[in-house]
């Protein structure tokens, strides 16, 4: 028979006095002496920040705190108008959403720029790995992730001052450097504005971070949940979902054939 593995786990524990969380008594060692981005990184990667990490890391969740009326925003509103009674039921309705069109989508760059450069020496040239990159994508007539955004032209403002954020803090090092160069790549090659978005810049700064690409999702996870959270505090304050709803299916309505 097969042994069976034992049932251990490092996030934390309790005692009748005591919750330690990561090693760490929460009301002796976390509580008021550590804010919610630097408690995340903790969360994920077992260790606290240094204050270089905590500044970018900040950044990078208040990044994508809130966009507007997104889907996952219209989601969340919906969902809080049928059930009222279960707020988290309508903040994972529009966690839901967060994938590769909305949010998500540093999950699928950082993995190209960790499965490029994984085996590369340091003074790969990242132009000429930046082409094949760009060639493969469009032999595949597939989007290259982390570029383009259908508003936010030439220049995703956002991502200036991120990867700022980064250098100042020495997180700004060759996968920046190869997404840069795979936007100006692609630009090039298909003569049209391609500009390093947000999440584009989310995802090649995590990797800067060494954070493994398949958890890259969760921080965009993190952050909207607390924009999706203040949609919801809105709607009471001011209740939009019923007029989504009531217009759409007029509007429905009114154009049937």
């Amino acid at each position: 028979m097969k042994p069976k593995k034992p049932l251990k786990s490092d996030m934390g524990w309790s005692s009748p006095d005591r919750i330690v969380v990561r090693g760490h008594d929460l009301t002796t060692e976390l509580l008021g002496k550590i804010d919610l981005g630097s408690m995340a990184f903790l969360e994920i990667t077992g260790r606290r920040p240094t204050a270089q990490e905590a500044e970018v890391f900040n950044a990078l969740l208040v990044t994508l705190v809130e966009h507007g009326m997104t889907p996952q925003a219209i989601a969340t509103r919906l969902i809080s108008l049928a059930a009222p009674e279960a707020l988290q039921g309508a903040v994972a309705a529009g966690i839901l959403g967060v994938g590769s069109v909305f949010a998500g989508g540093s999950e699928q760059i950082a993995r190209v720029l960790q499965e490029t450069l994984r085996d590369q020496p340091g003074d790969a040239d990242v132009k000429v790995m930046a082409t094949a990159i760009v060639e493969d994508f469009s032999a595949r007539k597939t989007p290259i992730p982390g570029i383009g955004h259908p508003l936010h032209k030439p220049i995703d403002p956002r991502t200036p001052v991120l990867f700022a954020i980064a250098e100042r803090n020495g997180f700004r090092g060759r996968y920046v450097a190869l997404l840069e160069a795979i936007s100006a790549e692609a630009e090039r090659r298909l003569q049209r504005s391609l500009p390093i978005n947000a999440t584009g810049a989310i995802g090649a700064i995590l990797c800067e971070l060494q954070f493994p690409w398949r958890i890259c999702r969760g921080v965009a996870v993190i952050s909207r949940a607390i924009g999706l959270v203040g949609h919801l505090a809105e709607e009471m304050r001011n209740p939009l979902a019923r007029e989504i709803w009531e217009r759409a299916e007029g509007e429905v309505f009114d154009n049937k054939s």
